[in-house]
């Protein structure tokens, strides 16, 4: 068997074209894989459906699919990715379009589905693990209950000849792991091979991240060349150990710092990392430089998958009213708190209803707050004020207080901002593996 390469498209849903393109054109791949969903992006993604039954799917997906389908398909270069969100066989159908407008032909689109499980927990007894409140308790305000699928679906839809599958929800590693399972030949059940591959999905997932876009930090962790930031490839070998690497002379660096970093990214237990797949320990993960921009992966294992599945459940949970204002000059400290000092006034003044409120002066206390907050003054601060409420038209209101700030004092103020926006929460919850069916549907471009 040969290494298999993978590439790695995106991070997430508004991550860049252009280094996807590159590593399809000059990365010598196999595979690409688009990681486009966060917790909250399929919620907000089910609501666009709801409003539009053809909507629901990443808004960037037509995007890239122009920009990336003609060169996977000029090298052959099958394109993996959970861009569905809350509506993948619209989404399927989308990309068939785009197929035919670019004259592409011979193209096998999969559609993924079965993740969304609204209504199961809906209508039975599952409690969001966060909150302890009961799912059925929130009603209409639910919006989304999806439950990560893992690599299965996807390594089925390579056997019947798919060159793009097309998901929503699923575990990030499987997009990654799913290509390797199918070329290696690989048991479900092989539980120290799928520990040792859901490192490269885990490695790869964020995309630029590991190619020292988060990592970076001027003067004590220096990236060269960022605007410029190359995404990562995975050479994976048969035996599970594989080297991280990007398009040589493209931005950033592959270090055994850059991916250590990344090894640990939202990793609560080294040696139990719970996938729909497997429970991967990456305790003793050994990494090693073997040239520029190359680092040896080896080690890992595994632990039998779980009985259940994570679900993530999007509510509507209330209103957020903001609004900015900015003051500059001698004295600019003050007449921010007295700005705030005001509106906090005038929201009990006029009887706006807030259950929760955040008073900040941007550039002074707003991340480390009034006790570690500047010595010094600075000579611009911009205040902001955010209010949380039980009604879109309350939360209109926290806005409107803060614009009137323009010529009711404190003086010098400019460049008022406000919004209201809706509030889609996040909870999570199990449910039972066996509950939870799969589809899969085929379109030919």
């Amino acid at each position: 068997m040969k290494n298999v390469r993978i590439g790695s498209g995106a991070g997430y849903s508004g991550d860049r074209i252009e280094p996807a393109v590159e590593l399809a054109e000059k990365g010598n791949i196999q595979y690409l894989a688009f990681e486009c969903l966060a917790e909250r992006t399929i919620a907000i993604a089910q609501q666009a459906k709801m409003a539009d039954p053809s909507q629901g799917y990443d808004p960037l997906l037509i995007d890239r699919m122009q920009a990336a389908l003609p060169v996977c398909a000029r090298n052959g270069v099958k394109l993996i990715t959970n861009m569905g969100a809350a509506n993948p066989v619209s989404a399927g159908e989308k990309t068939g379009e785009i197929a035919r407008s670019l004259g592409l032909k011979g193209l096998k689109i999969a559609t993924i589905t079965g993740d969304d499980v609204l209504e199961l927990v809906k209508n039975g007894k599952y409690v969001i693990d966060e909150t302890g409140v009961p799912v059925s308790s929130l009603a209409n305000k639910a919006v989304s209950a999806n439950a990560y699928l893992g690599a299965q679906p996807i390594v089925e839809a390579l056997a019947n000849g798919a060159n793009v599958i097309i998901t929503g929800r699923v575990a990030d590693p499987a997009l990654f792991i799913a290509p390797l399972i199918h070329e290696f030949g690989l048991s479900m059940e092989d539980w120290n091979m799928l520990g040792k591959i859901t490192i490269v999905g885990h490695l790869l997932e964020c995309a630029g991240q590991v190619t020292g876009g988060y990592f970076a930090d001027p003067g004590y962790k220096d990236v060269p060349d960022l605007a410029r930031l190359g995404f990562p490839i995975a050479d994976v070998k048969p035996d599970g150990s594989f080297v991280v690497t990007k398009v040589s002379g493209s931005g950033g660096k592959v270090t055994t710092s850059t991916c250590k970093e990344q090894l640990m990214y939202e990793l609560h237990d080294p040696h139990a990392y719970i996938t729909p797949d497997v429970v991967a320990d990456f305790s003793q993960v050994r990494m090693k430089e073997i040239a520029p921009d190359c680092v040896q992966v080896e080690g890992g294992t595994g632990l039998p998958r779980t009985d259940s599945l994570k679900v993530s459940i999007g509510y509507v949970d209330s209103y957020i009213g903001e609004g900015q204002i900015s003051y500059a000059g001698p004295g600019a400290v003050e007449r921010g708190r007295l700005a705030i000092d005001i509106v906090k006034e005038r929201l009990k003044l006029t009887g706006v209803k807030v259950t929760e409120l955040r008073c900040d002066l941007i550039g002074m206390d707003s991340i480390f707050g009034p006790k570690l907050s500047l010595d010094g003054q600075p000579r611009e601060v911009r205040i902001r004020v955010a209010g949380r409420t039980e009604s879109m038209k309350e939360a209109v209101r926290i806005g409107n207080e803060v614009e009137t700030l323009y010529t009711n004092g404190p003086a010098c103020g400019g460049g008022a901002w406000k919004s209201a926006r809706q509030v889609v929460a996040m909870g999570s919850t199990l449910i039972a593996r066996n509950l939870v069916k799969h589809s899969i549907g085929y379109l030919e471009a």
